[in-house]
């Protein structure tokens, strides 16, 4: 019996080294694995390095419109914005012209767009006024008292020397000369303020009556001695050249054959070569506002909805020229105003000629008034600057490589971005100055790709960083 035992315990050994052998592939992967994982759960985990540095392609760069430029240290002031717009100036821009006397409309010379220098004619007058018609007879009458005052002077004169009369009787017709000639200026002075031009005043003395009148274009407002608001301006275009302070007829009044009082407004000019920019500010920015305009701070302004494709270059240095002293009670705001010269050209159709101005009233505007000074710091374009929560990059351009850089921005407005000049970009590095979103964007791909842009491969094999 013993040894049937020892028999059947080798039978049972043998048979499960035979399974262990044949089930090898099954429990050698068992235990490999659980080596490996209790390796890698024991072994430390590497920190994964974010990625700074992406490459472009020259296409890209075009597709983006990327252009760089080279930092440089500069001077930048801090300002606030407020909104504004442009409106006449009061006294300058708009011409009210008047009836001198009472009449009838006969003739309308000038219509609204249309474009008169001073003495065009704007109207035509028949006078219905007593007292125009009066004074034209008194004019006619003391200039014909005057002829036969120096007629009568002219005989007594002989008899005076011959001493058949005394010689107080010419001294009482001076007398009479001097004071008809008196009354003589009086009514030509009169008629003139009245719309006669001199050569209807000497027919009136002649004996010929004025029994219509033309009302034309004032002349150019006179000015301090400082500054000409309204400046002689030539408006040039094609064949046509119009020299001097030019009105455009902005509203007419009275219709052909109205009857017109004197005083009474026939129509409006407009001028506006001189005007005005309103900026609307809060009272807590008045303190900005009143230090700029005591220091002559010029101020920077964005006009909407402005061609600057068809006009010349707008270099007028702006300051503020005074400030309002009462608060609106609607919008809580007041008003600042800063005088603008306009920008003009003229065109000539149906042998007229038509003014186009640049700027016009009610056209709204931006206004940066400065308020500090920043000085040693680096200038870029909003959009050269991505946020990614409390930290600001910028890109540095080497070649086709892109390093992302982190900069601590000072200040930025809807336009710029200020960099503080602490050593993390270098003066002289040429920085992206735009599509800085665009740029993180593709740095992330890259990165999410495990294809790294710093580095490239050479024939042999082997792998370096960028050089």
């Amino acid at each position: 019996m013993k040894p049937l035992k020892t028999l059947g315990a080798i039978i049972l050994v043998a048979g499960l080294a035979a399974v262990l052998i044949l089930s090898r592939s099954y429990w050698s992967a068992w235990l490999s694995s659980g080596a490996t994982a209790q390796k890698s759960y024991d072994a430390p985990v590497a920190p994964i390095q974010e990625a700074k540095t992406l490459k472009m392609t020259e296409q890209a760069r075009k597709n983006l419109g990327l252009v760089s430029k080279a930092a440089k240290p500069q001077v930048y002031w801090r300002s606030i914005e407020v909104p504004g717009e442009i409106v006449d100036r009061p006294g300058h821009s708009d011409r009210g012209v008047t009836s001198p006397a009472v009449g009838v409309v006969t003739e309308v010379h000038a219509f609204p767009g249309d474009t008169v220098k001073p003495g065009d004619r704007l109207f035509t007058l028949r006078l219905f006024s007593e007292y125009l018609q009066n004074t034209q007879s008194e004019l006619f009458r003391a200039t014909r008292e005057i002829q036969l005052i120096t007629e009568q002077h002219a005989r007594l004169a002989e008899f005076v020397k011959s001493g058949g009369v005394p010689e107080v009787r010419l001294i009482d017709l001076d007398n009479q000369l001097r004071r008809q000639t008196a009354l003589v200026q009086s009514y030509q002075q009169d008629l003139l303020t009245r719309g006669l031009n001199p050569e209807q005043i000497k027919s009136v003395a002649d004996g010929t009556f004025v029994s219509t009148i033309d009302v034309v274009a004032p002349p150019a407002i006179g000015h301090s001695k400082k500054v000409s608001d309204i400046q002689p301006v030539a408006f040039q275009s094609s064949g046509i050249n119009v020299e001097g302070p030019a009105f455009e007829v902005q509203e007419l009044n009275v219709e052909l054959g109205q009857q017109v009082q004197a005083g009474q407004l026939l129509s409006t000019l407009a001028n506006h070569q001189s005007l005005f920019i309103e900026g609307h500010a809060f009272k807590r920015e008045a303190s900005f506002l009143a230090k700029a305009a005591e220091n002559k701070w010029p101020i920077k302004c964005t006009f909407a909805e402005d061609d600057q494709i068809d006009w010349p270059a707008f270099d007028q240095t702006l300051e503020i020229r005074h400030l309002a002293n009462s608060i609106d009670s609607t919008s809580r705001t007041f008003n600042f105003f800063i005088p603008l010269s306009n920008q003009s050209r003229a065109y000539d159709k149906d042998n007229q000629t038509f003014i186009v101005w640049r700027f016009r009233p009610g056209q709204r505007i931006r206004l940066q008034v400065p308020v500090e000074e920043l000085k040693d710091v680096l200038i870029l374009p909003s959009s050269a600057i991505v946020r990614e929560g409390p930290e600001a990059y910028v890109f540095q351009q080497n070649g086709d490589l892109f390093n992302r850089l982190a900069v601590h921005v000072l200040h930025e407005d809807r336009l710029q971005v200020v960099v503080a000049n602490d050593g993390s970009v270098k003066p002289g590095l040429y920085l992206a100055q735009s599509s800085a979103a665009s740029l993180n964007r593709v740095l992330k791909a890259q990165a999410a790709s495990g294809i790294r842009a710093d580095v490239h491969v050479h024939a042999d094999g082997t792998v370096h960083a960028a050089h």
